[in-house]
């Protein structure tokens, strides 16, 4: 099953009509050039005037945000937000749906023995597609940023989506972390569609299979990177210029 969105027309600061196919697709455009009002949009946290989306193939209401684990849609936010007073596993634990058949407060106190193993047994494959799985029973104080960044993938993973959205994963880290954080990406759209917003060009060109690039809210390229980079709308509005390379100014060596 093509695990997909598709956007048409929307109207919440965004115009533009948008597939979103399997593999990495990437939104990328300066601050306030619309990203990650699409991603508010997909996950209801900003409303739409109107125009269309279009979930695995099915014409669907604008969701809401509870409405998204019934879709198979997990999100990451630029903030990583674990909970101190509980260890990792336990953060991850906090990710899964009601659809698990546990009450996660019943199973942290040993009230819901199975359920608690089956949870748990869960949040640990999370952690271990993240790569954190040895980090499981640490308190998120203890952790680096790239580490909670991880942490922050699996929580979203426990829920088993078919679409995972990130926001500007990026962020915050060393080429060094960037690079392990791309090889990472690449091993888990095996699991899932990937949809990130991101600006960090060199991290673009590593992982992506689709770009859209967004200046004041539309749309004005798309395709793979290699495609974009030298597109002249993109050059003029990032650049200034559409006479220089593509590759010689956005990430090409």
């Amino acid at each position: 099953m093509i695990e997909s969105v598709r956007l048409h027309q929307m109207r919440s600061w965004v115009d533009g009509t948008i597939s979103l196919t399997p593999g990495t697709q990437i939104f990328w455009g300066e601050n306030g050039a619309g990203k990650t009002t699409i991603f508010n949009s997909i996950s209801g946290l900003v409303p739409v005037t109107t125009g269309e989306i279009s979930i695995h193939g099915k014409n669907v209401s604008w969701p809401k945000s509870y409405d998204l684990a019934g879709y198979g849609i997990a999100r990451t936010l630029q903030g990583v937000g674990l909970f101190s007073g509980l260890s990792v596993v336990e953060n991850v634990m906090m990710g899964a749906n009601i659809e698990s058949g546990s009450n996660f407060f019943k199973d942290l106190f040993g009230l819901s023995g199975q359920a608690e193993k089956k949870l748990r047994r869960r949040a640990e494959d999370a952690l271990a597609w993240a790569g954190a799985l040895a980090l499981a029973d640490k308190n998120p104080s203890e952790l680096t940023y790239p580490e909670t960044k991880r942490v922050s993938i699996a929580r979203a993973l426990v829920l088993q989506p078919s679409i995972l959205l990130l926001d500007e994963p990026a962020a915050g880290l060393g080429q060094d972390d960037i690079d392990k954080f791309a090889s990472l990406l690449q091993q888990l759209k095996q699991r899932c569609s990937i949809i990130i917003v991101e600006h960090h060009v060199d991290f673009i060109g590593q992982i992506s299979d689709q770009v859209y690039v967004l200046n004041f809210g539309k749309v004005i390229a798309s395709g793979t990177f290699d495609t974009v980079k030298r597109d002249p709308a993109v050059l003029a509005a990032y650049l200034g210029t559409s006479s220089q390379s593509g590759n010689d100014q956005l990430g090409g060596s």
